[in-house]
């Protein structure tokens, strides 16, 4: 993988936990944290997605790897829910905009 490929895929967990994290209305932490979700919420989606037989939805190819952006999302958005169960109180809710 090269340097530009990478830099696509870190571009593409931002995107995706950023729209998660603006859809739940709980923002964890900051920007790393973001690209976190994102790629940990497109490793959920695209393994999940396939095994329940859901079509192919918004698909973006970075150096011959397929990546769902929708089920990215929503997977993203699985795992915010889940992390926001276990969180403390003192973080505030970000707003829904």
């Amino acid at each position: 993988m090269t340097i530009t490929g990478l830099l696509l895929l870190v571009m593409f967990g931002v995107i995706c936990g950023g729209i998660a994290e603006l859809i739940v209305g709980w923002r964890p932490w900051g920007l790393i944290t973001s690209a976190a979700v994102g790629f940990m919420g497109a490793f959920i989606g695209d393994w999940f997605a396939p095994r329940i037989g859901l079509p192919t939805l918004l698909a973006v190819r970075i150096e011959g790897h397929s990546i769902e952006i929708f089920w990215s999302v929503l997977g993203a958005i699985a795992l915010l829910m889940a992390l926001n169960v276990f969180r403390r109180t003192s973080y505030k809710r970000w707003p829904i905009l």
